[in-house]
């Protein structure tokens, strides 16, 4: 499969995003993690992970569809 450059450059704003919103949502719980009622902030991986979808969910507005 031949990359060009337009899917290179989306697919590297994807990797970027999905790293920027795991390294939020780690910092998330960090800061604001609870010891067990919250759902999204009782463990680091749960919060990493909802980062990680936050940022797919707003990189999509970033990046230039054909």
């Amino acid at each position: 499969m031949k990359l060009n450059k337009l899917s290179l450059n989306a697919a590297t704003k994807l990797v970027l995003s999905m790293t920027v919103g795991a390294i939020l949502g780690y910092l998330f719980y960090a800061f604001h993690g609870c010891n067990g009622s919250c759902m999204i902030s009782s463990s680091p991986l749960n919060s990493t992970l909802y980062g990680t979808v936050a940022g797919v969910i707003l990189s999509r507005r970033f990046i230039a569809k054909k």
